[in-house]
């Protein structure tokens, strides 16, 4: 019998553990090799734009932005990471940048995090 139990208590753990690596997994695919929490510190300068929209999104950020945003779905886990989030970032206003950038290939339309790219 406590053979039994110890054999579902490690089955547990395996299954939990499994599931918290192809999370992190998936997380780290959206920006390649790098998680979304280390591509988060390249968006240091738009942090101002970040929390309040009427604030001048700068020219650097915009680069960053434009660079960012060729890969949607990268941009989209950076925004909603953990960092993103400590940084005090507001997402309902980043994602107003690209369009504030006047960015003309900018992702129109993507959901991210509940919000709709403008």
């Amino acid at each position: 019998m406590a053979a039994a139990v110890k054999f579902i208590c490690v089955l547990g753990f395996l299954a939990v553990f499994s599931i918290a690596m192809i999370e992190r997994v998936d997380g780290a695919s959206a920006c390649g090799k790098a998680s979304p929490d280390e591509e988060a510190a390249k968006l240091a300068p738009c942090a101002d734009a970040a929390q309040d929209e009427k604030a001048a999104v700068s020219a650097s950020c915009c680069q960053i932005v434009k660079r960012m945003g060729q890969n949607t779905s990268c941009l989209c886990a950076i925004l909603l990471s953990d960092a993103a989030k400590s940084s005090g970032i507001k997402l309902e206003v980043a994602i107003t940048i690209p369009k504030r950038c006047n960015l003309a290939n900018r992702p129109v339309g993507y959901k991210c995090g509940g919000y709709t790219l403008p």
